[in-house]
């Protein structure tokens, strides 16, 4: 065959060739896609946006992308293109329209470790289904009968061990604590047991893995944590097994019918599989979430010596008014009384950011302030970047309580709101527990747990940082050094 004649056999294909990356070219064309930089091939800008950093700022890399690019901005992230929102507006709207214009999109890595039913990973009706059993089990009325004196009753235990002028790491206690409460919440395990101690080791391994590279390679912390989800699986399936024996020999067990896995096994028709991997994942979210802002409240406070003022003349008033009454158990009203406290864990949360971003993805072009978002694209709201947003928070990086006094009296003087140049903590830019459809379950108990540890730190203890450590985000927030601290038994005035 001539040169002539291949040349007019590969013309076709070669016409269809340039017609297709034509349509291709006018199809993206037709987007108006934020600014920003896609990277490196495939690593995208990934290593750049997950570079550890200070936990009371949003970091370099977001510094410098929305000064160069605005609050929206594309990049490819994950391995996915990616829109990044700093934007409080859009991070509301994409929570909003959870279901409709976009669903939840972790990396595979993070099902293949947590489990595929997991509810940080599951969409649709699935994950509507799991998280109504999980709030019904979280009801109002339960926190109050039932929880509040478990909360305080696991805050005691750790508290009381801690010794006079001891050094000793806050973040670990305050795991402690959250692993404990949540273990006997759960699956009734007593705090110090063996097979507590035994459960506790294998999660504090998963959890290592959980927040590493996905890796599955020998010696990796990705590998390891696999491994212990397999045998943390089959310690809560061994569980299962004793309490459905127990239920087909009628044997009733009082505190057994108040966990979950009781409740899971007599009020919903979950598989097995399912249940394990409910059970897992809140294990996880109960514990990891809450401990960490524990820490942080130990952490701030020392810096703002009036707030801790303020909270023992709140909490001394409580003790005082129960002593009186010949009472010693915390209430419900107790509770309802913390007024400056709940200020205190709102800055505590809007400060530290233990969730940072959140993963989504479009499913459907959505357009956004004059911006589209394609179908498929990766949608990450930085919920840190809103919550330290100088524009939303007066110095947001200041830790002061008193912004949310001041946003309660602006929501009831009209004309104080709308000549103020802050919008203190309004509830369209705070959302330290996200929002939608998939708004955090255990909200109100994470709540509840730094009130009632605050309450007893507070009327117990000073305590004073015995050695410089500062929360960093990895993105997951973490003390490098453990927050050592300092304690001093406080002799009580009640």
């Amino acid at each position: 065959m001539s040169d002539s004649e291949l040349v007019l056999c590969l013309l076709p294909s070669i016409l269809a060739l340039f017609l297709f990356f034509i349509l291709i070219k006018r199809k993206q064309k037709r987007f108006n896609l934020p600014p920003g930089d896609m990277g490196w091939p495939f690593l995208g800008e990934t290593i750049g946006y997950l570079k550890p950093y200070s936990a009371t700022s949003i970091g370099d890399f977001m510094e410098q992308h929305i000064s160069r690019y605005g609050k929206i901005y594309k990049s490819n992230l994950f391995g996915e293109p990616t829109i990044v929102s700093a934007d409080a507006g859009l991070n509301r709207f994409i929570l909003q329209n959870e279901g409709r214009l976009f669903e939840c999109s972790y990396p595979r890595s993070i099902g293949g470790i947590l489990g595929k039913w997991s509810m940080l990973v599951l969409v649709g009706d699935m994950h509507r289904h799991m998280r109504i059993i999980s709030l019904n089990f979280l009801s109002h009325a339960r926190l109050r009968t039932h929880l509040l004196r478990e909360v305080e009753n696991h805050t005691l235990l750790v508290l009381k061990a801690w010794k006079e002028n001891s050094v000793f790491s806050a973040q670990d206690e305050a795991k402690k604590f959250t692993f404990n409460l949540m273990a006997k919440h759960i699956m009734s395990l007593d705090p110090g047991v063996p097979e507590t101690e035994q459960l506790k080791k294998e999660y504090i391994t998963f959890m290592k893995g959980v927040v590493s590279p996905p890796l599955n390679l020998p010696g990796t912390a990705y590998r390891k944590a696999l491994q212990s989800r397999s045998t943390i699986l089959k310690f809560i399936n061994r569980k299962m097994d004793e309490r459905v024996e127990k239920m087909k020999e009628g044997i009733e067990d009082l505190e057994e019918d108040n966990d979950l896995l009781g409740w899971v096994l007599k009020h919903s028709n979950l598989s097995t599989e399912q249940i394990l991997d409910l059970i897992l994942s809140l294990l996880f979210a109960g514990h990891e979430t809450s401990s960490v802002s524990i820490a942080l409240a130990i952490y701030f406070l020392p810096g703002c010596p009036r707030a801790i003022q303020q909270l023992r003349e709140e909490h001394t008033e409580i003790a005082r008014a129960k002593k009186q009454a010949g009472e010693t158990d915390l209430n419900w009203d107790d509770y309802k009384k913390m007024e400056f406290t709940q200020c205190v864990i709102s800055e505590t949360l809007r400060l530290g950011n233990v969730v940072r971003f959140l993963h989504r993805k479009a499913l459907k072009d959505v357009r956004y302030k004059g911006y589209d978002i394609p179908c498929g694209w990766k949608v990450l709201p930085v919920i840190a970047a809103v919550h330290l947003d100088p524009l939303l928070f007066d110095h947001p990086q200041h830790f002061n309580p008193w912004r949310w006094q001041e946003m309660k009296q602006q929501s009831s003087d009209q004309s104080s709101t709308s000549s103020s140049n802050y919008n203190y903590g309004n509830n369209n830019s705070f959302m330290p527990f996200g929002g939608g459809p998939r708004l955090c379950a255990g909200s109100e108990l994470a709540k509840l747990e730094m009130a009632v540890f605050i309450h007893h730190l507070v009327l117990n203890y000073h305590w004073e940082l015995a050695e410089k450590d500062q929360a960093f985000a990895f993105p997951f927030v973490d003390f490098p050094k453990g927050l050592p601290i300092t304690v001093r038994h406080l002799n009580s005035c009640i």
